[in-house]
């Protein structure tokens, strides 16, 4: 009985025979390469895509189109005022559009 009390603590991971923890670095985003200025071509696929997603937000334009967010809130403000997608919610924080339907909500 002696013997197995003795033997249990020198085979548990504490003590001075441990090794301390390595911390990882944590993990590096990169850096988001994303225009700060629409051409043509950008524009043209934003007016013909945009108002066909259910749901719009400055999130979405940014995720799919790779725009700045600066941009894409110009670009929902624009496409709201063609009349081409309608808002749902008007949050300080968060806009919220859908598209437009023929028969109007």
């Amino acid at each position: 009985m002696a013997k197995a009390k003795a033997a249990a603590p020198t085979s548990s991971s504490g003590g001075k025979g441990a090794k301390k923890k390595k911390w990882s670095k944590g993990k590096v985003k990169d850096k988001a390469n994303h225009m700060v200025i629409l051409d043509k071509p950008t524009y043209d696929k934003i007016m013909k895509e945009v108002p066909t997603y259910k749901m719009i937000s400055q999130a979405v334009l940014i995720d799919r189109m790779k725009v700045n967010g600066s941009v894409a809130r110009q670009a929902i403000r624009h496409l709201e005022e063609q009349g081409l997608i309608s808002r749902i919610i008007h949050h300080h924080g968060q806009l919220v559009y859908t598209r437009s339907t023929a028969g109007g909500e």
